[in-house]
């Protein structure tokens, strides 16, 4: 019976992909971006490196330029590729790139609400309060700076209990960077000991890790179809019900205790907004959009950032002179004392490093996609109405023609002949344009702090040596997730 089901949806999907297709024919004022032949149902789908799928498109800019057309099942992609298209697109055409992708999973995960995935007045109106309050509380100012130096203490404090015995730095390092998004949107920081916390913080974990699972992409391209399959899917969104409960937990106590004349987070300042427009039939300030945003800040806040951190103690494994320069110019420049944001400029090598991790990592290789709104003329082609749009930042971040060695870790990559730090254009891993990540200050700021403040305290290295370190992702689709090592950290006389 159950095989009969999975037949009928098959051919059911096979039915409105046809139809699809036909009704889809029209006078088009210029051509489509070029691409390979699809086949009916899965598109380009037996195409793609299931592995990390972005590779194909690469291969596929060889045949067919910069902007180009691939389907999986029966939805249209145009993909953007290279510094020049995405910048053009995002940055230089920023009003028609602005929407936001349906991705299946993100709407399952937000029930269609939140900043995330919003569109239109929803992502006007949240992404100038989300902007406003975050920086009110501090984000990249020095109260923020205060918080992360503070976390970093317990943080260093927890690492030294490991008496450098080999250990998991994982769940450490989430539970430092989430504190840290928990102060902004929770007014509060949680105990590494906490059962709770630490269970929401694998729940987490283990959703960016399924979407970037060949069976979390599949579930983007037939998510009715997976709805009916058996599978982990169900326990992953199981889990992220399990996280929006939490959210919703401490909303009603911050209601119940909230005093209009003194906020004391993001979700009183939401909850405020939301009393003073409770009469204005198109505020987008209701109960469904703050779960679904503070759920947003939270998994964008947490995981993405501490795998940011964790990848850096693996290249410093990897490389341990690299480790020792910057240990070297840190003990210079810094000492003892904790370190601040404003170092940063006297710390060209340890920046040089940071932002080096950051380029080779790729976290987001495919950005979270764009939509087309309404068609789009782009580059003489036409994107039409409902194409999903993916501006790929992983061929920014490793174009052979702005990156010496863009394979290779290679600090040298920001650093002039005077060993000076040097920007590069094409570093963008937080994207560009209107939808760039909203807590990239943040994030630069986390990942500063952190790591020159454990650098401060601890040399890291591996049992089996450097040569056992693989900084190759351990999945690699809509996000690179490093491997997992227990590291040693030896602490510094």
């Amino acid at each position: 019976m159950e095989l009969v089901s999975v037949l009928g949806g098959i051919v059911l999907m096979l039915c409105l992909y046809l139809l699809t297709k036909t009704s889809g024919r029209r006078s088009l004022p210029a051509p489509l971006p070029p691409g390979p032949p699809s086949l009916p149902l899965i598109g380009n789908l037996h195409q793609l490196d299931k592995k990390a799928p972005f590779k194909t498109f690469l291969k596929l800019i060889e045949s067919y330029g910069p902007v180009l057309t691939v389907h999986l099942g029966w939805q249209r992609i145009a993909v953007l590729v290279g510094l020049d298209t995405v910048k053009e697109a995002l940055v230089d055409q920023a009003d028609d790139f602005t929407g936001r992708g349906p991705v299946p999973f993100l709407l399952r995960a937000t029930r269609g609400y939140g900043l995330a995935i919003s569109n239109g007045e929803r992502w006007r109106q949240l992404r100038r309060f989300t902007l406003t309050t975050l920086r009110d509380f501090g984000m990249g100012r020095k109260g923020m700076e205060e918080w992360i130096q503070e976390e970093s203490k317990h943080l260093a404090a927890r690492f030294d209990t490991t008496k450098a015995v080999p250990f998991d730095p994982s769940f450490f390092l989430s539970c430092s960077v989430s504190n840290v998004i928990c102060c902004l949107v929770f007014g509060q920081r949680f105990s590494y000991d906490d059962e709770r916390f630490l269970r929401l913080l694998r729940i987490l974990s283990e959703t960016i890790k399924f979407g970037s699972t060949p069976w979390g992409q599949l579930y983007n391209v037939f998510p009715r179809l997976m709805e009916w399959l058996p599978g982990r899917h169900h326990k992953i969104f199981a889990g992220v019900d399990e996280v929006r409960a939490f959210v919703m937990e401490k909303i009603e106590k911050h209601r119940s205790t909230l005093s209009p004349e003194c906020p004391r987070d993001y979700i009183d300042c939401y909850l405020i907004r939301q009393d003073q427009e409770k009469h204005n039939p198109t505020s987008e300030f209701h109960y469904d959009n703050l779960v679904s945003t503070v759920l947003n800040l939270y998994l964008a806040g947490t995981e993405t950032t501490s795998s940011t951190i964790r990848f850096a103690l693996n290249v410093l494994m990897k490389y341990p002179k690299v480790q020792e320069n910057m240990q070297q110019e840190i003990h210079t420049v810094i000492g003892q004392r904790c370190p601040k944001l404003e170092d940063r400029k006297s710390l060209p090598f340890t920046d040089a490093v940071l932002h080096e991790i950051q380029r080779l990592m790729d976290i987001v290789p495919m950005g979270i996609p764009h939509y087309a709104l309404h068609d789009i003329t782009f580059k003489g082609y036409l994107i039409p109405k409902d194409t999903i749009i993916i501006p790929l930042l992983h061929s920014l971040l490793k174009e052979e023609k702005q990156w010496a060695t863009p394979w290779t870790f290679n600090p040298q990559h920001f650093l002039d002949q005077n060993g000076n730090f040097k920007k590069n254009p094409a570093f963008l891993p937080f994207s560009a344009g209107k939808r760039a990540c909203v807590g990239e200050s943040l994030a630069r700021m986390e990942i500063f702090l952190f790591v020159v403040s454990l650098l401060q305290n601890f040399t890291f290295s591996h049992a089996g040596g450097p040569d056992s370190v693989d900084l190759n992702p351990e999945y690699s689709s809509f996000a690179n997730v490093p491997r997992r090592y227990d590291i040693v950290a030896t602490p510094r006389s």
